[in-house]
């Protein structure tokens, strides 16, 4: 997989290599991909749909055709082609929801660890999306953070 990716991502793995990376934000999942040398946008067959994720190359069998964690949005979800990386960003239905994977076949390689960071993470999205004059940039939790979506009475609409 390329340098371009961030450390803070999560990878899936396969036998020993990185077959995707993802992250996740309050309503966002973004899953990059670096397809075999030579192909280009014109040659890339993806289709999301409300709970699956369908991506291959055309003509030929899908490379992966696994539901994604949780539904998503499709009319507010796309993917791109840039540098040799395809971009894959839904949108979550349930906002602020924390997937553990971004895909549930490759749930095996959940870390608990990094779950807790994402719920963290998402939690204080939640809050400065709420309290736009707060900074919570510097907010801690200690110990297991609450869900984002039911904490505190849930989501504000």
């Amino acid at each position: 997989m390329s340098e371009k990716f961030k450390h803070n991502r999560r990878k899936f793995e396969y036998q020993g290599r990185t077959v995707y990376e993802w992250e996740q934000s309050i309503d966002e999942v973004n899953i990059f991909i670096s397809p075999p040398e030579g192909i280009t946008a014109k040659m890339i067959a993806c289709d999301l749909s409300t709970n699956k994720l369908i991506l291959g190359i055309k003509g030929n069998p899908p490379f992966i055709n696994e539901e994604f964690y949780s539904n998503i949005k499709v009319a507010d979800s796309f993917w791109t082609f840039e540098d040799d990386v395809i971009h894959i960003t839904v949108t979550k239905m349930n906002k602020a929801e924390t997937w553990f994977a971004a895909l549930k076949g490759h749930m095996n390689q959940i870390d608990t660890v990094i779950n807790e960071e994402d719920k963290k993470k998402i939690m204080l999205e939640r809050f400065q999306e709420e309290h736009p004059g707060f900074d919570f940039s510097s907010a801690e939790f200690s110990g297991q953070s609450p869900d984002p979506r039911t904490f505190l009475g849930g989501l504000k609409k």
